[in-house]
């Protein structure tokens, strides 16, 4: 098998080739190399993983990031081949983007104490909320017609068949434990159903601390792999599910909502929807006895339990 530096070495050349040797900075769903082309443009390079996302719907990402980036949108710009390709299939199937780099820092880390004075947090969390909303409302100033992206809907979150899982089946759940999450699934599908006015559109859908970068500039998005079409307010959701059991949650779910011009009302929802889908995520990528399982598991009965006191 290629490693990645030496697949990452052999992609670039369709981009020009480097100038310097590439450096792994991630490996999960995708490998993302910090890469130097040859014409003096410092990138981040995506081996996208395969089977993870169809070719349509990773050409599709760029395409939309491509649209944002040219309204202004603070994400990265997707950076074409020398022949004018948007991504490259390897000789493994394997297929790449390039994307110029973004000179930033992440606004937090899973796991890791959130950084700042609450008022700082505060403010962070305003700016995002903000930043989303303008990521929504430009989004639905492009065409979006030849776009094909999963789906983030009802049936893709709570469905027999969730895009990431069945979370009631994690191997950490109790008996009593899969009961509850199945009754709130069966509350929040009906939520879901009564809810008049429920904005929808692309969505990024992966709004996590580490998909959020600042410098002296501003706040930046990155990493629009799991994007979608679904519930605007899931990123809402997703942005807080870091933070979900931080004693300060609803004064960042204030400043959240505050930013982007909303209620607060629908965070405990889309909350719990995005800690299930995390619990479900967790399954397929980790043995029934690694310790991430309960992790998931135990954040998302949780979730459950403050949305349906709530």
């Amino acid at each position: 098998m290629t490693d990645v530096t030496t697949l990452a070495h052999q992609a670039a050349e369709h981009w020009g080739g480097l100038a310097k040797p590439p450096r792994l900075i991630r490996d999960r769903e995708n490998a993302v190399c910090e890469v130097h082309l040859r014409n003096g443009a410092r990138a981040a390079l995506r081996l996208h993983r395969p089977g993870y996302q169809s070719p349509e719907a990773i050409a599709s990402e760029v395409l939309w990031t491509e649209r944002l980036a040219e309204k202004g949108f603070p994400c990265p710009m997707p950076l074409r081949t020398q022949d004018g390709r948007s991504t490259v299939a390897m000789e493994n199937n394997q297929h790449v983007s390039v994307v110029t780099w973004i000179d930033a820092d992440p606004i937090g880390e899973n796991g890791a104490p959130f950084a700042g004075t609450r008022t700082v947090q505060y403010a962070i969390y305003e700016q995002l909320g903000a930043l989303i909303k303008t990521m929504h409302d430009l989004t639905d100033q492009c065409a979006t017609d030849d776009i094909t992206r999963p789906s983030w809907n009802a049936d893709a979150l709570l469905g027999e068949s969730p895009h990431w899982g069945r979370f009631w089946q994690n191997p950490s759940l109790t008996k009593s434990e899969q009961e509850k999450l199945q009754h709130a699934r069966k509350n929040a599908a009906q939520h879901l159903n009564d809810i008049k006015e429920l904005g929808e559109g692309l969505i990024h859908a992966d709004l996590l601390q580490e998909n959020v970068l600042k410098n002296s500039d501003g706040l930046y998005v990155i990493d629009f792999d799991d994007s979608g079409t679904g519930y605007r307010a899931y990123d809402l959701g997703t942005a807080l599910i870091q933070h979900a059991e931080d004693p300060h949650l609803t004064d960042l779910s204030e400043a959240l909502c505050a930013g982007y011009g909303c209620s607060t009302d629908l965070m405990p929802l889309f909350v719990m929807l995005r800690s299930m889908a995390s619990c479900g995520w967790i399954i397929s990528r980790a043995k029934p006895d690694d310790p991430r399982q309960r992790f998931y598991a135990e954040r998302a009965l949780r979730c459950a339990d403050a949305y349906l006191k709530a």
